[in-house]
């Protein structure tokens, strides 16, 4: 009986699964349909075997569990006749893999069938081999493998060619044993043996360095010989392919030429005509014609060129910019990035078409052509680039604001030619898309400007323009108060006005009411709020007119919810109500920001304070040495700028309150009271000396301590306890009230930490080709958690692209990776990655942090791999 003429139970069981309605009835079919299988197995049923088996593979398709028909496969393929051998391999392949361990009892099966007379089964045979092959199986029929390369039939040369790239792949070192067939598999005229010879030759010389050289010396000629046949032959109907002859073929010969003309200048010098020819005859509007271009380019600029050819390729990548399809675009892109590593120079000539590209309605398209427009910037040309990317940020998408914002504040920092420049700039980008950039980029700004005296009117009156158009950019608002905060005499005056300003009229009472718009502005957060605060209290010294309504603001916050707020409010209405004399010292301008000391910070460096000449802090027992906390946190310094705001040469206190707090030298003998700057400080400390000439060198033997221990202005707690003072120095006012921290120390013990404490910068791993540095920080109140700034830097002169970042961590610990700011990674240190980890450590105090990486990237079109444990963290996160 015909098993394939009568059998009709296989199109049954098809059906009733498809009649079923619920996934409970299809299990009880399928189930139902098992049963008899395994019943007809038992009974050894020899005539419906092969139907069985064509069962369960289509219940294998369904993901239901089949082992136990794989014995069937095996007794199908050791029938004698050809119809159950193509069902027995059909289930070999699609019910078993390479690491079963019954597929060891096929080998002899396998090499009886390779040598058949039947030319068809030798092919399921191959078919068999070269999709399940092991290592084991590959090296017992390899030679049987070789031998069908130069089998008469082109069909069975043609699929041992495929079963020997499978071998090769599975045991590199049976490469040189298929090296002189696979050279003679490029002569061949049928396309079908031909291509699978190419792709044959393209895997040898993947694997084995010899077979590349040997391919090198022996084939170029050949396979520019054969590009050029197909590329100049007529029309053939069996190889069209949208009016290109055989694309495929034209894909597969132009890989392997790139990689036997990669790093040979005499191979590339054999090449180089033919490029050149298929890059400008084929056609480019069908998919099949840019397929071959894209191969070509890629070609060119793999190989050893001069450069010409490399300038036709990349105009090849520009008119791919200019496609109406989003793939071929997108391509075109990708190409362009590692071209301009090449010859950015012929890059830069399609920069027009890039930049439309940024504007595009494809959001892959968009994210590709804005990190191509980063590649492109430099000195010459950072103006009108930076002028084009703030206009596609006033257009953009809320999900792209981020990206092209930290993109456009990258580029500015990096290339700005002058400063009014670069505050112009900034100054439009938080306009746009203030709630997008990062603290350090709005700090950097007002170094920048804190430092450019000559524009400090021009500034404020661009940030009070911007600020009185819109208060919902976050960023904007905060630099806004802090120049209003500093330089508010100028915006009321029109200090510094520049040619191209318009003039403006501004009050001293509308500078006062942008400053309580932002205090009062519900949306905007405490550190704004709190800024808007200081300045606020900055402008009562310099709006002499508006002190009252300055006070009753402050006075209004002094009920606030926000123990911060409440905290400077109390403080700032104490100094305005009992403490006139030390206003207008504590409220002048803030030094100038050290421009170089800000640098050094981001790049992990910490400048050190000088402690030479620093008198010790002799405190009494009991009394705890303060610990390193802000001194700079009443003025709105941020933790992390603690370091920066310390003089490096002086006495920072000094140049704080412009008062002389030194000892003074007297001759020897003589008596001499102390300065006034003295009882200044101690005023504003509360604290009564009616013996003042006998303690005053205790008062100033403590100062100096302060300043080498960084402590805060106000944390003071134990000096009513020092034994120098008497009993009786003590202000009554200091058992007042619980909040005012300038008259009352002793009572209420301070938080060192509101800001979190710094920890040192650490190289996490470094290589000969990459560095990897850790910054951290921690939020105040969960000492648990610790946020971590990876920053990536190439060393190697090659740009990494898909660079990827993983990490794995103890199960006592909990991690959190946020997206990388980019997947390529410059070259040379020519840039960087950065990427935010969070991770959470639930021992803390009894365990250390330690973490293990892998970093992957792909360079010069190789996979790279590197990887590395952790184990430097600070102790104490």
């Amino acid at each position: 009986m015909n098993p394939f003429s009568s059998g009709t139970r296989l199109r049954d069981m098809i059906r009733a699964i498809r009649a079923c309605k619920t996934a409970a009835e299809e299990r009880a079919v399928v189930r139902k349909e098992c049963a008899a299988i395994r019943a007809a197995i038992n009974e050894n049923d020899q005539d419906y075997r092969h139907r069985n088996l064509a069962k369960l593979m289509f219940i294998h398709m369904l993901g239901y569990p089949t082992h136990f028909g794989q014995m069937e496969c095996l007794k199908l393929i050791a029938s004698a006749g050809f119809p159950e051998k193509r069902i027995g391999y059909l289930g070999l392949m699609l019910l078993l893999d390479e690491r079963q361990e019954v597929l060891m009892l096929v080998t002899n099966s396998l090499k009886q069938d390779l040598n058949h007379s039947n030319q068809y089964i030798v092919g399921l045979a191959l078919c068999a081999l070269g999709n399940i092959s092991s290592a084991e199986m590959a090296r017992d029929l390899a030679p049987d493998v070789e031998r069908l390369l130069q089998f008469r039939d082109p069909n069975i040369r043609k699929k041992a060619a495929l079963c020997s790239i499978r071998i090769i792949k599975k045991v590199p070192d049976l490469a040189e044993n298929f090296m002189y067939p696979a050279s003679s598999l490029l002569k061949e005229k049928h396309h079908g043996v031909l291509i699978t010879g190419v792709q044959l030759c393209t895997d040898l010389c993947k694997v084995s360095s010899e077979a590349l050289e040997y391919f090198r010396e022996n084939c170029i000629e050949g396979l520019v010989r054969t590009l050029r046949e197909i590329a100049n032959s007529p029309y053939s109907p069996e190889y069209d392919v949208a009016g290109i002859t055989d694309p495929f073929l034209h894909v597969r010969l132009l890989k392997l030429l790139r990689l036997l003309g990669e790093g040979d200048v005499d191979a590339s010098d054999c090449m180089t005509d033919i490029l050149a020819q298929v890059a400008s005859r084929t056609e480019s509007n069908k998919n099949a014609g840019n397929a071959i271009l894209y191969e070509c380019v890629e070609t060119i600029m793999s190989i050893e060129d001069n450069g010409g050819l490399r300038v036709l390729a990349i105009n090849i990548l520009g008119r791919f910019l200019s496609n109406r399809d989003n793939n071929i675009r997108y391509v075109g892109l990708n190409m362009l990035m590692k071209a301009i590593v090449v010859d950015a120079k012929a890059v830069q000539r399609h920069r027009a078409t890039i930049l439309e590209c940024v504007k595009d309605s494809d959001a892959s398209i968009q994210k590709r052509a804005l990190e191509l427009v980063y590649l492109l910037v430099n000195e010459s040309n950072v103006k009108p680039l930076t002028k084009e990317l703030i206009e596609f940020l006033e257009v953009s998408d809320q999900e792209f604001k981020g990206d092209i914002t930290a993109k456009i504040c990258s580029l500015v920092e990096k290339f700005s030619p002058e400063k009014m420049w670069y505050i112009d700039q900034m100054l439009k980008v938080l306009t746009e898309a203030g709630n997008f950039v990062k603290d350090e980029v709005w700090h950097a700004l007002i170094v920048v400007i804190s430092n450019a005296s000559e524009l400090h009117g021009y500034t404020v009156r661009a940030l009070y323009r911007a600020f009185q158009a819109s208060t919902e950019q976050e960023s904007l608002v905060r630099v806004a108060v802090w120049c209003i905060g500093e330089y508010g005499d100028m915006l009321v005056n029109n200090v510094g006005m520049l040619d191209i300003e318009e003039p403006i009229t501004v009050t001293e009472f509308d500078a006062v009411d942008a400053v309580e718009v932002a205090i009062k502005h519900h949306r905007l957060d405490l550190t704004t709020k709190a800024m808007a605060l200081i300045s606020l209290f900055k402008l009562s010294s310099r709006f002499p007119a508006c002190l009252e309504r300055i006070k009753d603001i402050i006075v209004q916050n002094k009920r606030s919810l926000v123990l911060e707020l409440q905290q400077r409010s109390i403080e700032f209405n104490c100094i305005l109500q009992k403490h006139q004399n030390i206003r207008s010292a504590l409220v002048e301008r803030m030094p100038v920001l050290d421009e170089s000391t800000l640098s050094g910070r981001k790049g992990g460096s910490l400048p050190t304070v000088p402690t030479s000449g620093i008198t010790p802090c002799n405190l009494p027992n009991g009394v705890a040495e303060p610990a390193a906390a802000p001194i700079g946190d009443l003025l709105d310094l941020s933790s992390d700028d603690v370091h920066a705001s310390i003089s490096s040469g002086g006495d920072f206190l000094q140049d704080l309150l412009s008062i002389d707090l030194s000892p003074a030298s007297a001759p020897s003998g003589t008596s001499q009271p102390p300065k006034a700057g003295t009882n200044v400080l101690l005023d504003l400390l509360s604290i009564g000396l009616p013996a003042l000439a006998e303690s005053s060198s205790s008062a100033l033997d403590i100062l100096p301590s302060i300043q080498d221990n960084e402590a805060p202005l106000a944390n003071l707690n134990g000096l009513a306890s020092i034994s120098s003072l008497p009993a009786n120095a003590t202000s009554p006012a200091s058992s007042g009230g619980m909040m005012d921290l300038l008259d009352a120390f002793g009572p209420i013990p301070q938080n060192h930490e509101e800001n979190g404490p710094a920890y040192p910068s650490i190289v996490a791993y470094e290589s000969s080709s990459l560095r990897i540095t850790f910054d951290f920080s921690k939020q105040p109140g969960s000492p648990q958690t610790t946020f971590i700034q990876a920053t990536f830097t190439n060393l190697s002169p090659n740009v990494y692209n898909e660079f990827l970042f993983q990490a794995a961590v103890p199960k006592f610990l909990q991690l959190h990776l946020d997206p990388a700011s980019s997947n390529i990674l410059p070259a040379s240190g020519n840039g960087s990655i950065t990427q935010s980890l969070k991770v959470t450590n639930t021992q803390h105090g009894k365990k250390s942090l330690v973490m293990r990486i892998r970093i992957a990237y792909k360079t010069n079109d190789k996979d790279e791999l590197e990887e590395g444990q952790i184990n430097n963290f600070p102790h104490d996160l």
